[in-house]
């Protein structure tokens, strides 16, 4: 059944000068209570040694929920350093409260041929699941649209997840960027996990209220997804330089809200 209307989220990304406590405080202040927190160059919590206690402690004050920890790098070529990297990421997440472990596959280019890269990526996804399950963790498979990533296709890591037995462990992100630059067509909204409302066609400005639907495929991907009964969240997820912000990302990011369930309620009264 379809779900009214999207539960939003935030990613860490479209605010990347505020450093965990301050982006806890601005989502609840946006009526936002979930969030994604990950790797940025002033801020990231593991790189920081910020203890996961206390990242916990900030997110339970500020009322938000941890949706998930950003990221395993380079998760489909398993290494003993891979591993112990995987372990420590998920003792964070668990400790922090988060709820899942963002994977991003070899994104340089750098993957074997087809037959060792699926391989590798079945290898991998065997690896983790006990360390994920053994913190109650669920694995994020992020495909990335780029021709230089070693897993372009939310198809292809569907059936790989199937092929090691993983859907109790792991799910798919969908991101409306990559989904569109890959040129996919496939939806599991079942196996989906998260998905990112991610600019598709402007660089910077996407955000804006005629930039979410209008001049992108982002509202037709939120409601084919609602249509097939994902009831998860909707991370906005846009690509923010720190260097040049928005003058008020607040205001950008309440008219986007308005607008993706503007469109929506216009379908349904169509």
């Amino acid at each position: 059944m379809r779900q009214a209307s999207p539960r939003f989220a935030l990613d860490h990304m479209a605010t990347p000068g505020l450093d965990v406590g301050a982006l806890f405080a601005f989502a609840r202040d946006q009526g936002l209570t979930e969030v994604q927190i990950r790797g940025q160059p002033r801020s990231n919590a593991v790189a920081l040694g910020i203890p996961a206690a206390e990242v916990r402690s900030a997110a339970a004050e500020a009322g938000v929920g941890i949706l998930s920890v950003n990221a395993l790098q380079r998760f489909n070529e398993w290494t003993p350093a891979r591993k112990a990297e995987a372990s420590k990421l998920a003792d964070y997440a668990a400790a922090c409260g988060a709820k899942m472990l963002m994977l991003v596959p070899v994104n340089d280019g750098s993957w074997p041929a087809n037959g060792e890269r699926r391989g590798d990526l079945h290898a991998a996804l065997k690896a983790l699941k006990p360390i994920l399950q053994s913190r109650g963790l669920i694995g994020l498979v992020e495909p990335l649209g780029f021709q230089t990533c070693s897993l372009r296709s939310k198809n292809e890591a569907a059936k790989a997840i199937a092929a090691v037995d993983g859907q109790s462990v792991f799910r798919l992100v969908h991101d409306t960027f990559h989904h569109t630059l890959a040129g996919e067509t496939f939806f599991s909204c079942e196996l989906t996990g998260l998905v990112h409302i991610s600019r598709v066609n402007d660089p910077i400005h996407w955000i804006y209220p005629d930039r979410v639907l209008a001049g992108s495929d982002n509202g037709s991907q939120i409601r084919a997804l609602l249509d097939g009964g994902y009831g998860g969240p909707f991370s906005f997820a846009p690509f923010v330089d720190a260097a040049h912000p928005l003058d008020d990302f607040a205001g950008a990011l309440a008219a986007s809200i308005d607008l993706v369930r503007h469109g929506l309620l216009t379908r349904l009264a169509a």
